[in-house]
């Protein structure tokens, strides 16, 4: 009779990052009664418990993605930290949602364009051509420069944001978008 030899967390973690899928199942199988333990600590929070399991094997899946033994924990001790984290934070953004207001959040594509006209043909017509000839006008009458600055600029970020994405000093930003505002000026449709 041959004793069936049982590998270290280790040994399967090092299978794992070769491609051995039946290393995974094994460590996943060996930890989910962890997962499980951990998700019952929360079964009075608003979310099921499915959902709880479901988010501890998330980070169960994400300890054994990042793990190194280089850090000097033992993979069963971060593994029981990420599984834990994981959990934590699901319940987190649960109540961060269930206290927006409903007045707050936007209505379905469909719903929100239901309320306004069709456009006739000769309108789509026209805006696509308007489309086209801003198109037209940003790839010739700007330089990359001004491009990227404005594509950077219509995201959101900030001047000192851009100057650090593109390495330059606010300044040059706040240039460029001025040189961009007086070309937009004079383009007509």
């Amino acid at each position: 009779m041959s004793a069936e030899v049982i590998k270290s967390d280790e040994e399967l973690l090092i299978e794992i990052r070769n491609g051995v899928a039946s290393s995974m199942e094994e460590l996943i199988g060996r930890y989910r009664p962890t997962v499980d333990s951990i998700a019952l600590k929360y079964i009075n929070s608003p979310l099921e418990k499915e959902d709880l399991v479901q988010e501890g094997l998330i980070g169960l899946l994400a300890a054994i993605n990042s793990y190194s033994s280089e850090k000097g924990a033992k993979f069963s001790t971060y593994a029981s930290r990420c599984i834990n984290n994981s959990v934590q934070t699901a319940l987190r953004k649960f109540s961060r949602l269930k206290d927006i207001p409903p007045t707050s959040i936007m209505p379905l594509e469909e719903d929100f364009f239901d309320n306004y006209p069709a456009l006739s043909a000769e309108d789509e017509y026209l805006a696509k051509e308007s489309v086209s000839a801003l198109t037209d006008f940003l790839y010739e009458g700007l330089s990359r420069f001004e491009n990227e600055v404005l594509r950077l600029y219509i995201q959101g970020h900030s001047y000192v944001e851009i100057a650090e994405k593109l390495s330059k000093n606010p300044k040059a930003i706040d240039n460029a978008i001025q040189r961009i505002r007086k070309k937009l000026e004079g383009v007509t449709f």
